[in-house]
This record gives structure tokens, sequence and C-alpha cells, in this order.
């Protein structure tokens, strides 16, 4: 099949694009962007003219020539290759998202640094572009709405991402499904594991009701039905006998070495309608799915699992002084609304002047600030943070006088992220064994589907901060999540704290603890172990310790 004058100009789309972010000859911009208009113009096909008849096309000359025949005879282009090769991934995902141009992704990625999807969508929850020169309100809430769809329709999906749309199917077959028979999530998705691939569930009605329910719906062997939500998330649906439901409930659930594990502690096997007889069989307590991911965890584990209840203060948040959307009162008004006990208002230091960092008399008069709204707040308390940033050289914003003055400080890489596994290491440690520092910020600097932060040896780090008395924080963000839950154990087992942190830029973004609760669940936190969930007089002794 021959390729058509729209495949033809879609090459030349994209080389201008590409061109355009690379700031390059205008003039050869503005050609092949004549040549992809002109080709598309054509009634025609491309394919069937001779090389005389397209250089007779208006404002095609002879390179522009030797592009349309390479296309047409290898369904390729090596210019457009070379620029694709110098491009980062990121920003070639970001060319895919209808109604974001080339000029806005150039400004985004000189002026800020960002190279991907969920790397701008996190800039424009952090309230970032409006400080572009032509960007503002308006479009950074366009820009996030698309990137979101974008997101939403990619192969790997951030559970939070997926959560509503999860709901809405669940609730979708629940009706569909006779009350008698019985629908649970399973997979992933129950594991709550922070990306998936897909949203599963398990059912014990008839397979062939469910798919008269959904036509769309694919079999597999009769046991399975495959689809996509309206918002195009793959989903499974795992078919099974009434008096099985237990054991495809639990088969489902875990990851194979976990069932394992349990499978190993039964002689003989007897499938159950209730997940709750294989652990009883294994003589196990029942495990919440969100630990069924690696080793078993102990009774203890289980029992004193951290739950939403057990935080009792919002540490790591910002306000209009940096890069916030509220003021520090909207901001303790939602926290005390929710029911916690403080706040701990954490804006930007000097260094991220990309983030409006604050100067130092900008800092004394957010303190003065915050004093007089303690004044009026009855049974809520205001406390005077700064989220530092580690410099190069692995030392914290400000001096020591300035420092003096903070209730408390998160230090955190934000610059400079290319660094290798040493010079990682070395920066973060130095910055942990300055005196002032009591919790380290997002550990890795990762942004889940979008960077995998710097690599660091993750043994050094918190050996660091369990002899210097520093919390890490488990940053609740969803795009972060960061220290890995997978890493958390190892933590706790030096003795270090973790400290489950919204860093909210907004009075919406408080509600992110939910989902650094869940990053914590898997990794068997208990209250003890987390610094948000003290008290406020619990929490003052602790930054007065050291």
């Amino acid at each position: 099949m021959k390729i058509t004058n729209k495949e033809v100009a879609s090459y030349f789309d994209s080389l201008v694009k590409l061109m355009e972010i690379h700031d390059d000859n205008p003039f050869k911009i503005r050609s092949y962007k004549n040549a992809y208009l002109n080709i598309r113009k054509l009634s025609k096909p491309i394919a069937e003219m001779s090389p005389i008849e397209i250089k007779s096309i208006p404002r095609i000359g002879a390179s522009t020539l030797d592009k349309i025949l390479e296309i047409i005879d290898n369904q390729q282009l090596t210019l457009l290759k070379e620029y694709q090769n110098k491009t980062p991934k990121g920003i070639l995902q970001l060319l895919k998202i209808k109604g974001i141009g080339p000029k806005k992704i150039k400004t985004i990625w000189k002026e800020l640094g960002i190279e991907s999807p969920v790397e701008l969508l996190y800039a424009c929850n952090e309230n970032r572009l409006v400080q572009l020169k032509g960007f503002g309100q308006k479009t950074q809430t366009d820009i996030a709405q698309k990137i979101n769809f974008f997101l939403q329709n990619s192969d790997s999906f951030l559970w939070a991402n997926i959560k509503n749309e999860a709901d809405i199917l669940f609730e979708f077959f629940r009706e569909k499904i006779p009350k008698k028979n019985r629908l649970s999530f399973t997979g992933a998705f129950r594991r709550k594991d922070p990306i998936l691939k897909a949203i599963e569930f398990v059912t014990d009605v008839d397979i062939n009701f469910l798919a008269q329910a959904y036509p769309q719906l694919k079999k597999q062997a009769n046991t399975a039905l495959t689809g996509k939500s309206k918002l195009g998330v793959p989903f499974k649906i795992f078919h099974c006998p009434t008096d099985e439901f237990g054991k495809k409930l639990f088969d489902t659930s875990g990851k194979k070495e976990f069932n394992q594990l349990v499978l190993d502690k039964i002689k003989n096997l007897h499938p159950s309608p209730n997940e709750e007889a294989i652990f009883a069989q294994a003589k196990l307590p029942f495990c919440p799915p969100e630990l069924r991911w690696g080793s078993l965890p102990s009774d203890q584990i289980i029992k004193n699992l951290i739950t939403k209840n057990d935080i009792k203060g919002v540490i790591h948040a910002h306000s209009q002084w940096s890069d916030g959307h509220n003021t520090i009162l909207e901001m303790a008004l939602e926290a005390q609304k929710n029911g916690y006990e403080y706040l701990v208002i954490t804006d930007h230091s000097k260094s991220a002047f990309y983030a409006n960092g604050l100067q130092a008399e900008q800092v004394l008069a957010q303190m003065e600030e915050i004093d007089a709204i303690n004044q009026k707040l009855d049974g809520f308390h205001v406390l005077k943070g700064i989220e530092s940033d580690i410099r190069n050289d692995g030392n914290l914003d400000y001096d020591d006088d300035l420092l003096d003055k903070f209730d408390i400080i998160i230090a955190s890489i934000h610059s400079n992220l290319r660094m290798d596994r040493t010079t990682a290491t070395q920066r973060l440690i130095a910055a942990i064994e300055h005196p002032k520092t009591r919790i380290l910020g997002h550990l890795t600097g990762r942004l889940l589907l979008a960077r995998e932060g710097y690599p660091i040896d993750i043994d050094r780090i918190l050996d660091a901060c369990a002899k210097h008395q520093v919390a890490v924080e488990l940053n609740a963000n969803p795009y972060r999540l960061d220290i890995d839950y997978q890493h958390i154990r190892k933590a706790l087992d030096k003795g270090v704290q973790i400290s489950i942190n919204p860093d909210a830029h907004s009075i919406q973004g408080i509600g992110d603890i939910q989902y650094g609760i869940l990053a914590a669940r898997k990794a068997g936190v208990a209250a003890k172990n987390n610094l948000s969930s003290l008290s406020l007089e619990q929490f003052q002794k602790f930054i007065s310790k050291k």
C-alpha cells in the first residue's frame, strides 16, 4: 500500500516542530512548513507523481524534493531521525500531546529544564508555569488538563490517576452483576502499587453474562475478559466458581513470591470462597493486600499498620510566598478543617529562583506573618520551616544565623539532577551532616513515569540519617512517592524515621497525604515510625532535641 499525502506531510510536520524546539534556521523551517502545507492540499497522490511533477509543486526546492522521494521510497526521513536522536524522549512525548505546541515546549524545556509530560504536570501543580513569559494561569490549567488526558491513554498509569476510573468501572459492573454474585478489585490496583498497567477484578458471575453486559469485552479462554474503559485504561476481569473465589482472589492479588511463601506453609490446600481461609490454613494473620509484594510481614507490622487517623500534622507545604497557590492562612484553615493539629510552612529557599525562592528579608517578613496568624488561630499552630535547597557542595541555603530562626528545615535537591552515584551520595550526606537539617526531602528527586531520579548509595544515606537523627521524607505527592516503599523497610530497620509529607502547593495538595499513607502501608510503617503522626507537643519536642 502506497504512502498517503497526509503521511508524507506528517514527516515534515514532525521535522518542523523539532527544528523549532532546537532553534534551527528559520528559513529552513519555513521551507519545510510550506512543504507540509502544500502536500496536504494536493488532490493527486504524491506517491504517484514523477519527480518533475513534485518539483512543480509551489515552494518545493531541490533539497525538499530529495526528502520527499526518500519518504516515498523508504518510509523514513534521515534528517527527522537525526533530530529525534538528539531530543530527549520525554520532549518527543510532549510533542504528541495535542494543544501543546513546539514554542511552548521549547520555553518550558529551556527555561525550566522540564523534559517529560509528568514532570510538566508536576510543575503545573507547583504553579511554576505562570512565571514564564507568555504563560498565565489559564494556559497552565489548560496544559495540565491536556497532560492528564495524555497520561490516561499511555501504557502505564499512576494509581492515583486512575482511582476514579477504577471506581466508576467497579460500580458499573456491580450494577450489572446479580446481588448474589461477588466482585472485587485484585492485582496491582488492589495492592495499591504506585504504577500499574491495568485495573483488575475477580468475579464469580457467569462469564457469558458479563460479556453480554459489556459487548466490547474480549474473552480469554472462558476464564477472563479484557477491555478498556472510556478513558482508555485497560482492565481485566478474572472469573472463577463461587467456592474458589477466595483462592482466586488470593492468587491474583499478591506477587508470586509472596503467594508462594504463604502456600509453602499449607500442606493440603482447600479452595475457599473466602480469602481469609487461605491465611488461616497457613496459620498466618490476614495480610492486607498492599503488603503482598515481598517477605511475609510479622503480626506486629500488620497489627500496627499506619492509617489516615494516625496523621496529626501537615509537614512540607508551600504558600504564595514562593510557588504555592494559596496564602499561609488559607493553607492553615484547610489543614485545621481536615482535623490536623499543625501546619509546617516550608517555602522554597533563595537558590530555587525558578520557584520564587525566598530572599533573607522575605523569610523574616514571612515569619512575622506566621506569628500574626498564630495569634488568630484557636487550637491550631503554624510552624516556621523552609525547604532549603541542597547546593552542589551539599551545603544549605542561608547562613547559620538565619537557619537558626526556623523551627525546622527540610533539605532537598532541586537543581543539577544529572549526577553519578558517588556525587549524588556525597552531596546528600553533606546535607544530612549539616546540624540544621532535620528532614531529607524527596530522596532521589524522581518523578514517576517521568524521571528515575539520581542514583544513590541507599545504605550510606540511611546510615547517615540514623547517625545524625535526620528523618527521611516520604513525599506523598503521587508523582513522587519518594522514598520508594521498597526502601522504607530498610530505613526502619536502621532506626530512621519516615515523615509522610504532602509537599502541598495548594489546599487541594494537602489531600495528597492519602497517597503517602498508601505507600507507607506497603512498607509496613506504623504510626510510631512516622514524624507527621506526632502530636503538636511531641513534634515541638522533636524539633527542639537537635
